[in-house]
Order: structure tokens, then sequence, then C-alpha cells
């Protein structure tokens, strides 16, 4: 996996707006954001310790604080790639003017490991 494939289907974000605004963390924070369902076979005991963690932490139920868990984890990820040095570069060269296929041919051969 390629650093532009992990995000090669989001449009390019300005540099001024990589980081998350108040306005993108208020709409992430409401009720009525659109959902998917997903089907996740997890072991039972991890499903288990979700269920008596949740409510100490103020969640109504386990799948809620699976939401909240892999929320932190994406944000978290996003933060080191969007701070990287090859996330840089290639910013960099596309603002050059390097074309979008070159890039991604080039990046193929990158360790991404975030």
């Amino acid at each position: 996996m390629t650093i532009l494939g992990l995000f090669q289907h989001e449009k390019q974000i300005p540099k001024k707006e990589k980081f998350m605004k108040i306005e993108t963390i208020k709409k992430r924070l409401t009720k009525d954001r659109p959902m998917v369902s997903v089907t996740l076979r997890m072991p039972e005991d991890i499903v288990n310790d979700l269920k008596k963690i949740a409510p100490t932490k103020g969640f109504s139920g386990y799948q809620a604080l699976m939401r909240s868990y892999v929320g932190v984890g994406i944000r978290e990820d996003l933060e080191k790639y969007e701070n990287s040095a090859i996330a840089k570069l290639i910013d960099n060269l596309r603002e050059q003017g390097v074309p979008e296929k070159i890039l991604k041919k080039a990046s193929a051969h990158i360790d991404t490991k975030i």
C-alpha cells in the first residue's frame, strides 16, 4: 500500500486546511451523520470487555465505544500521515506540477508504516 493509495479517493487538501478545523470537529460530533453497517468478527472476550468498559466511559453501548476507538485511531494515523516528511515531499512535488500518475508510481516503492 502506498501513501497515495491510502488517500487516493480523497481530494487534494490545501496545506492550510490539513489540520481539523473546529467546524469539521463539530460536524463529526453531530448525531445525524450518515452511517453504514459494517460486519466485523471479533473475539468474544474483546466484545465482553467492550461491553463492561462502555458504561464506565459514558457510552450507551459497546458499538459506540468501538466507533470512538476507531475514530481516535484514524485521527492519530491521519495526523502522522499529514505531518510525515514523505507526505510533505509529495505535496511539494504536486505543487511543483508533478503529474499524479508519476507520484503514484513513485510512491508505490515507498514503505509506508504510519
